[in-house]
């Protein structure tokens, strides 16, 4: 649950820094810097990571399939649209509230349909519940103007 927490936190960082970049210069440049800079840290994570096992376990044996290989596209969207987002009306808050929405309504459909070889759950009141009140406190954000 801390790791989760620290992901979230770090994640409205990186969203608000973005931002800032992006106000001082374009949403494309800020988008390439957080890439690089991502691809830096990512490097040296895999450095470490080679120090301490000699062979890496394989998540996928055999053929990769062609889609698993487009995440950098997807999420370099993601990146250059939401520093667009932070430095307009709906602001830090909205963008990280529609950004949570979105991938709650996602998580649920991939339990529900089993997306990207997830193995398929049933979706309880409780999660219908959780997203609800998500989708909720994200309308009374973004149309409040916290």
């Amino acid at each position: 649950m801390r790791l989760a927490l620290a992901g979230g936190v770090l994640l409205t960082l990186m969203t608000r820094f973005n931002a800032e970049l992006a106000a001082h210069s374009t949403a494309a440049y800020a988008s390439w810097i957080a890439h690089a800079l991502g691809a830096v840290v990512a490097l040296a994570l895999v450095g470490l990571a080679a120090r301490r096992t000699l062979t890496p376990p394989d998540p996928l044996p055999g053929r990769t399939p062609l889609w698993f290989r487009l995440g950098g596209i997807p999420g370099a969207l993601v990146v250059t649209l939401s520093a667009i987002a932070v430095n307009s009306d709906l602001a830090l808050a909205g963008t990280t509230a529609l950004m949570l929405t979105g991938q709650i309504l996602f998580g649920i459909a991939s339990d529900a349909w089993g997306l990207p070889r997830v193995p398929r759950r049933r979706i309880t009141a409780a999660d219908v519940v959780s997203a609800l009140c998500v989708l909720g406190g994200s309308v009374l954000i973004v149309t409040g103007g916290a």
